[in-house]
């Protein structure tokens, strides 16, 4: 992430790589490990067709929203086909938005108030991202 985009969107903190292990139960408690990590890089391959998986970050925010965001590929391409959306935005805010249609689809499968609770603190933080409008009307 650009110290542009963190000084914009601070506080945010990095999950440092000794608790990366816990991360995804956290952020999708209850769902089997395998399955919360391939569906959230289903949901960005579906999103972005030049995405070819690669390292993902995770990050917390400021009001306590986990979200994950990929590395190492700048600005992308993301198309919904489902809402007509087709715009560039920054690896952070495509990371946001896979991770908030992931939480919402999986919601529904494994109802939990903890998927529910980080999926509208982290729709609340994406309201003060700089790419708020993008991730708004991708989600939309």
């Amino acid at each position: 992430m650009s110290q542009a985009l963190v000084a914009a969107v601070s506080p945010i903190t990095l999950i440092p790589d000794e608790e990366r292990g816990s991360f995804i139960p956290k952020l999708l408690p209850g769902v089997p490990l395998i399955m919360a990590e391939n569906y959230i890089f289903d949901i960005l391959s579906n999103l972005c067709r030049d995405y070819r998986g690669g390292l993902w970050n995770y990050y917390r925010t400021h009001n306590g929203a986990l979200y994950s965001a990929p590395t190492g590929y700048g600005q992308m391409r993301l198309m919904c086909d489902g809402n007509f959306f087709d715009d560039e935005m920054s690896e952070d805010a495509a990371g946001i938005v896979a991770t908030l249609f992931t939480l919402s689809h999986l919601s529904f499968r494994y109802p939990s108030d903890a998927i529910a609770t980080n999926y509208e603190k982290l729709r609340e933080f994406s309201y003060r991202h700089p790419e708020s409008v993008l991730i708004s009307r991708a989600i939309d």
